[in-house]
């Protein structure tokens, strides 16, 4: 039995794999017991405090301690074993790079969960939606500056060269972005519909023959919901170099009306007519004061008269347009103003033989 545990396997007997795989074992239960105890007894403690900051520490720390309790237990353990040297100098340089990458994730864990707790309250409060839509935004960037700081670091101390590796990726992604020019112009166009905010989420607009409201910008494209009900997805960078037409940052709603009256309608019934029109718009709280009203033209067969009035914004369109064009349709019938139709009167001589 004792030469059994004295045989030597890959440099080490039984009797040192034993002791190495119970000092792993040891590193994962105590690793689970911290575990519990985070859980069990460390969140109970901080719950009773006012602070939120003690909560979301523990909260985000006990998995990666849980992870570096299993690292120690690696590294104990195979340092209790006869490596060879090239073994020995890869299982230093993973040890160094799990270190790292378990800092790296502790670091982003616990700054994104910051700003969850703390910037975005703020962010929603705010009256304006520009935070809202740079914020996830901000978050997706700085947990990738995070974590490729993180793996520069880790395979920096795995004795890695770094700098020919940033070197390479430089030279690589020049390539790339020579290739993706078009995504590169609309993260580009992205960058300018955040910065010179030409529309926001929600608003109204219309841009190569489409028409409808944002739902949703992205770094790289916008969706618009089309008055149709469509969603359609539009390249950033058309807002760059297109013209946008902002419908929701509209002052007012402009309407314009050329109504045409029979030609046997005499001049003090014109005049009639325009005040009529006058009233009607006075007595339309959604209509501005500015109100343009004209005898405009002697048309091929009514005599036309131009009434250009403005909806205050944020009144129903449509809803004051009707209103007013029943009160046009009851006052011109009330007083027996005639609508003039397409019509043609035709003359006939008739010669005697």
């Amino acid at each position: 039995m004792k030469d059994v545990f004295e045989t030597e396997f890959y440099g080490n007997d039984l009797q040192q794999w034993g002791v190495a795989l119970v000092i792993l074992l040891a590193a994962v239960v105590a690793g689970k017991m911290m575990y519990w105890f985070f859980g069990n007894v460390v969140k109970k403690l901080t719950k009773k405090t006012k602070s939120k900051l003690d909560d979301l520490l523990v909260d985000m720390i006990e998995e990666p301690i849980v992870f570096a309790f299993s690292i120690a237990g690696i590294w104990l353990g195979l340092d209790r074993l006869n490596l060879s040297g090239g073994v020995e100098d890869f299982t230093g340089k993973v040890f160094y790079v799990l270190v790292s990458l378990n800092v790296t994730w502790l670091v982003a864990r616990l700054v994104d969960a910051i700003i969850k707790e703390y910037v975005v309250p703020v962010t929603e409060k705010s009256e304006t939606d520009l935070d809202d839509q740079l914020l996830p935004i901000v978050r997706k960037g700085l947990r990738l500056v995070i974590w490729i700081m993180g793996i520069v670091v880790a395979l920096n101390n795995a004795g890695y060269d770094v700098g020919a590796l940033i070197a390479g990726i430089g030279i690589g992604g020049l390539a790339l972005a020579m290739a993706a020019k078009d995504s590169v112009s609309n993260i580009f166009g992205g960058i300018t519909v955040f910065m010179d905010q030409p529309f926001m989420v929600n608003e109204r607009i219309k841009i190569s023959g489409y028409d409808g409201t944002i739902s949703e910008i992205g770094i790289r494209s916008t969706r618009m919901k089309t008055l149709e009900g469509r969603m359609v997805t539009i390249p950033n960078a058309k807002f760059s170099d297109g013209i946008v037409e902002n419908v929701s940052r509209e002052p007012s709603r402009k309407v314009v009306l050329n109504l045409g009256l029979t030609y046997d309608t005499e001049a003090d019934k014109i005049e009639q007519t325009m005040s009529l029109l006058k009233e009607i718009a006075s007595n339309q709280p959604a209509i501005e004061e500015d109100v343009k009203l004209g005898f405009n033209s002697f048309g091929d067969f009514a005599l036309g008269i131009l009434f250009i009035y403005y909806i205050k914004k944020g009144e129903d369109i449509l809803e004051t347009q009707t209103q007013m064009n029943l009160a046009i349709l009851r006052s011109f019938s009330e007083n027996n103003l005639e609508f003039a139709f397409p019509s043609q009167t035709i003359y006939a001589e008739v010669t005697e033989k």
